[in-house]
């Protein structure tokens, strides 16, 4: 047994962002980890120096950390089975690959890049069903290898791939899959440049650091009897697999950045709180058999198990998305959402504003039930922050009657009468006003809230007059009184 106790890793490559299937990958290890009382390992597979970029490395740790996603070995934390850098690990696969020639179990390949080419193309031409190498150099004396090495030709190591043999990989996911070699290349393991390739690295440091339980997407189940024949021909116990659906939009094709923000980055600024994001995520090919939707990672942690991973692919639906948000944030008390509000003010043209906590508090109270992110205060309740200097015009025409200037006038000197008001005063005041004229609350309701915001909906009246204050209040239905009855005069011409 490699292990008597689980032990996983997240493998990215610090190519760019963090992808929205990299942190589905990184979150099902996690919590495959958590559930099994076992260990997470980061790793950092960064042998394709072509496509290295400067501060991915950094980005990646830093958003995993936003997410919640905590490793027990990695760059950061250390461990016993470091470095946990490919790129310092170099020694360690040049090693293998030396046993693995010794063993004739790979050979080296000194065809030139025009070679390969001709090679493919007719190949192609004549439509064999698998592209791949023809083992031209396998047949090579040791003489004719030790000259090439001694002119300083360029060379690959291959693996020597026996043909007409059967690989099993039996799967947590897709079950027992079969795969035939006459259908697996001569894999590169060692690039021109020295480097290992993917599949040489990935299996020597899964040996080394005893990891368990391999859990990637679903695009690496090709490649895995290419992982199982390095493991047979290193004489190493292999992993067990567990290879994830695809993320697909919703038109089923293959999620994409042609479609959409595909970065977690990208979410992430756009105000999804990493709870929704560590939720919906997990909810991308996985359900626990049940109809429940709303997960904390503590929950996740405690339901997760690979058997409950489907095999077909899981559709990334925004309104969905959009729909956790919501309920997360109305999980979250005031005093959690006040330190976003007061970041997303400072960045706002409001950033001038002299804003208690207090009346911030009082804000988010009254918009808590119905905001999907917290930005939506500043977009869509800007009220708040200013006062109105244009008026919805569907709102004039259907909220503001002929009896609406004397209501709000009546409403007006009652209000500036007022010593300190409480929510309450304002709400006897109104019905006071309603009841003398005999209408309806709803009458004095909507040109009152037009007068305050400018538009025809928000958070329930009361709490709008309180919140604004009497002074503010005053000054905002004076200025309405001002403007509305014109307003909707020149509507009705």
């Amino acid at each position: 047994m490699i292990n008597f106790s689980p032990r996983v890793r997240f493998a990215p490559s610090p190519t760019g962002y963090l992808h929205i299937g990299g942190l589905r990958t990184a979150l099902f290890n996690y919590l495959f980890a958590k559930h099994n009382n076992g260990k997470i390992v980061l790793r950092i597979e960064d042998t394709d120096r072509n496509r290295f970029v400067e501060g991915a490395v950094e980005n990646l740790i830093e958003i995993l950390d936003w997410s919640g996603i905590y490793f027990d070995e990695g760059p950061t934390q250390g461990g016993d089975y470091g470095p946990y850098f490919q790129s310092k690990r170099l020694e360690l696969y040049h090693s293998y690959t030396k046993k693995l020639l010794d063993d004739k179990k790979a050979y080296r390949c000194f065809c030139s890049p025009e070679r390969l080419k001709e090679l493919r193309e007719s190949q192609q031409k004549q439509k064999l069903p698998q592209i791949k190498y023809d083992k031209h150099c396998l047949n090579l004396s040791e003489d004719e290898i030790q000259n090439k090495l001694n002119n300083n030709e360029r060379y690959v190591i291959r693996l020597n791939v026996q043909p007409g043999e059967l690989v099993h990989v039996n799967d947590i996911v897709r079950g027992r899959v079969e795969f035939n070699t006459d259908n697996i290349d001569d894999q590169i393991l060692i690039k021109s440049d020295g480097y290992p390739t993917y599949h040489l690295a990935n299996v020597v440091d899964d040996h080394l650091m005893k990891i368990t339980h391999v859990i990637r997407g679903e695009e690496w189940l090709s490649s895995t009897p290419k992982h199982i024949l390095l493991y047979d021909y290193l004489e190493w116990e292999h992993p067990v697999f567990a290879h994830l659906p695809l993320l697909l939009n919703t038109d089923k094709s293959k999620l994409s950045k042609r479609q959409g923000d595909v970065a977690v980055e990208d979410y992430r600024d756009k105000g999804y709180l990493k709870e929704t994001l560590i939720n919906f995520v997990a909810l991308l090919g996985w359900n626990a058999g049940d109809d429940q939707e709303y997960y904390d990672m503590e929950e996740l942690i405690k339901k997760f198990t690979l058997e409950r991973v489907n095999k077909s692919g899981a559709v990334f639906n925004i309104e969905k998305l959009n729909w956790l948000n919501g309920e997360h944030i109305r999980k979250k008390t005031i005093d959690d959402l006040l330190p976003e509000l007061k970041k997303l003010l400072r960045s706002s043209k409001y950033e001038e504003l002299s804003l208690t906590d207090e009346y911030l508090r009082l804000v988010l109270t009254a918009m808590h039930e119905r905001i999907t992110f917290v930005k939506d205060i500043i977009t869509n309740s800007w009220y708040f922050f200013e006062r109105p200097t244009q008026y919805d015009e569907k709102t004039i025409k259907k909220r503001w009657k002929n009896d609406s200037e004397s209501l709000l006038k009546q409403f007006l000197d009652s209000v500036e009468g007022l010593e300190n008001p409480t929510k309450e005063d304002f709400e006897t005041v109104l019905k006071k006003v309603t009841e003398n004229n005999n209408v309806g609350l709803g009458r004095l309701i909507h040109p009152l809230r037009l007068a305050l915001s400018g538009v025809g909906y928000g958070p329930g009246i009361f709490d709008l007059i309180y919140i604004l204050g009497k002074e503010e209040v005053v000054e905002r239905i004076k200025k309405g009184l001002d403007i509305l009855p014109k307003l909707k005069n020149d509507i009705q011409n």
